[in-house]
C-alpha cells in the first residue's frame, strides 16, 4: 500500500506538469523532480506515522480520508519548507503544488474508497468477515451486538456472548438466537482459541473491574485482538467525551456540551441580545408596570431566589401577576382560576409577557436567553431525591425559554410525571446543544412558545 501510494503521487505530479507546463516534469526546472521525490519520500515515511493505513472496518471513511487529505497536506508543506531551505522555493511554481495536491488526494481518495466499496460488497455476502466474543452483554454490549448485525459492511460476526451475572435480566433473545453463549468467564479463552475467533470485544460494566482484571490476565497470551468498550451507556451522566488531563486520558462524565470557546459566544450573544430586548421593550415594560399599579397596590416586580449556574443562588425578576400575598413555608403553584391572580396578571402569565424582566437577569449574567427554567428552590429540593439526574440542568445557566418550553411543556408540573417530561428534555438541550440550537429555539418561541394551554 505504501508503494502504489508513492506510485499515485508520482503519477499525480507528472499529471499536474501537464496541467501547469504544458510537458512531463523532467522539462521544468529540476527544482520540480527534487520536490517530486523529497515528497514521496516523505510520504512513504510519514503516512504511516499518522495513521493512514489503519483498518477502516469499523470506521467512519470520511474521518479516514480527512487524515489522508491533511497527512498529504503536511507532506507537502514540508517539502514546500525544505526548498526554502536551500533557497530554491522562488523557483518551485505554487500553482503546481496546487494542482499535485488536489489531483493527489483525489487519486489517493479515490482508489481507496474503490476498494473500500468493494470489501463492502464482499462482506455483505459472507466475505472477508471476522468472528467476534463479546463479554459482558450489558446495554453497551447490546448496543454493539446491534450495530455489528446491521452494519454488514464492517464485516463483523458476533459468534458467541458471554452473560455477565447483573445482566441476566437484558438479553435480548431475537440476538442471541444464533449465537453461543459462554457460561464462565473462564471459558472465554479456550472458546476463542478453538473457534476461531479474530477479536475480543469486552463491554464488562464498571461495577465488574475486578472481573475485568481477571479476564485480562487469562487473555494475555490471546493471539487475537482485544478490544474494551467502556460501558458509558450505562452511566448515565450529561457527558463521556475522552479528554487528556495531567497527561493522562481522562473521561468528562459531567460536563455540559456549551462550553469553551461555544460557551463564551454564547454568553456574549446572551448579553447582546438582552440589552437590545431591554431597550427596546422599554414603552412596552412602562405599559404593563402601569396596569400592575393599577389592578392591584404592591410592586411591580416579583422576585423570588433560584438556583443558577452550579446552584448558586439568585433572585429571578419577573412582573408581578398575582396579588400580595404570604406564602406559608412552601411555594403553591398556580392553578387554574387561581383567585390570587389579577386580571392583568392573568393575561401576563398567558403570554409569557410576565417573564420579559428576566432579559435584566440575562444582562447582569444569573441566566441565559436560552436554557432550562428556573424551578422554585423547594421543587429542587424535592424532586432531586426522585428524578435521577434533575440537578444537571444546574450544569448550565437558567433560561429565559428552552427546549421543553418549545415543546409545549410550559406551566405547572404538579405531577412527577410532568416534572420528569421536562427534565428529559432539558438534559437532551443540554447534551446536545450548539449556537444554531439556540437560534432555533428563539426563532420558535417568538413565532409560537409564548402561549399555551397550561400556562395559567
Amino acid at each position: 500500500m505504501r508503494l502504489l501510494d508513492v506510485a499515485v503521487l508520482a503519477v499525480a505530479a507528472q499529471l499536474a506538469s501537464y496541467l501547469r507546463f504544458d510537458s512531463l516534469l523532467h522539462t521544468a526546472d529540476h527544482i520540480h523532480t527534487v520536490m517530486l521525490c523529497l515528497c514521496c519520500a516523505l510520504a512513504f515515511f510519514m503516512f504511516p506515522q499518522s495513521g493512514v493505513y489503519v483498518s477502516w472496518r469499523g470506521r467512519f471513511v470520511s474521518s479516514m480520508l480527512g487524515r489522508l487529505a491533511a497527512s498529504w497536506a503536511a507532506v507537502l508543506l514540508i517539502g514546500l519548507l525544505f526548498s526554502f531551505l536551500f533557497h530554491y522555493a522562488g523557483q518551485v511554481s505554487r500553482l503546481w503544488l496546487c494542482y499535485w495536491y488536489v489531483i493527489g488526494s483525489v487519486l489517493l481518495t479515490g482508489y481507496r474508497a474503490a476498494v473500500y466499496l468493494l470489501l463492502r460488497r464482499l462482506r455483505s455476502y459472507g466475505f472477508n468477515t471476522k468472528r467476534v466474543v463479546i463479554v459482558g452483554y450489558g446495554q453497551t454490549g447490546r448496543e454493539m451486538h446491534k450495530r455489528a448485525r446491521q452494519q454488514e459492511q464492517s464485516g463483523y460476526q458476533v459468534a458467541a456472548v458471554y452473560i455477565d451475572g447483573q445482566d441476566q435480566d437484558a438479553p435480548d433473545l431475537s440476538l442471541l438466537a444464533a449465537v453461543d453463549r459462554i457460561k464462565a468467564l473462564d471459558d472465554v479463552h479456550d472458546y476463542a482459541m478453538s473457534n476461531r475467533i479474530d477479536e475480543i470485544w469486552i463491554t464488562l460494566p464498571v461495577s465488574a473491574s475486578s472481573r475485568l482484571h481477571e479476564l485480562l490476565y487469562m487473555l494475555r497470551n490471546a493471539l487475537m485482538d482485544v478490544r474494551w468498550v467502556p460501558d458509558m451507556m450505562g452511566l448515565q451522566m450529561l457527558s463521556s467525551s475522552m479528554v487528556e488531563f495531567l497527561g493522562m486520558p481522562t473521561v468528562d462524565l459531567n460536563r455540559p456540551v456549551a462550553d469553551g470557546l461555544g460557551g463564551m459566544c454564547k454568553h456574549l450573544l446572551d448579553k447582546l441580545f438582552a440589552a437590545v430586548v431591554l431597550v427596546m421593550l422599554s414603552p412596552l415594560f412602562l405599559i404593563i408596570a402601569a396596569g400592575i399599579k393599577y389592578a392591584s397596590p404592591g410592586p411591580v416586580f416579583f422576585k423570588q431566589a433560584r438556583l443558577g449556574l452550579n446552584g448558586k443562588k439568585f433572585m429571578v425578576y419577573k412582573f408581578r401577576s398575582m396579588k400580595v400575598h404570604q406564602e406559608h413555608q412552601q411555594i403553591t403553584q398556580a392553578t387554574q382560576h387561581d383567585p390570587r391572580i389579577t386580571r392583568i396578571g392573568q393575561f401576563l402569565r398567558r403570554t409569557s409577557l410576565d417573564e420579559l424582566p428576566q432579559f435584566i437577569n440575562v444582562l447582569i449574567g444569573d441566566m441565559s436567553v436560552v436554557g432550562p427554567r428556573p424551578h422554585a428552590i423547594q421543587h429542587n429540593q424535592m424532586y432531586e431525591e426522585i428524578l435521577e439526574l434533575y440537578m444537571a440542568r444546574h450544569r448550565v445557566k437558567p433560561g429565559i425559554t428552552g427546549w421543553a418550553q418549545i415543546h409545549g411543556l410550559r406551566g405547572g408540573t404538579d405531577t412527577v410525571d410532568k416534572m420528569e417530561r421536562r427534565v428529559e428534555f432539558d438534559l437532551h438541550y443540554i447534551r446536545n446543544w450548539s449556537l444554531l440550537m439556540d437560534l432555533r429555539i428563539v426563532v420558535w418561541t417568538a413565532f409560537k412558545g409564548w402561549t399555551g394551554k397550561n400556562a395559567y
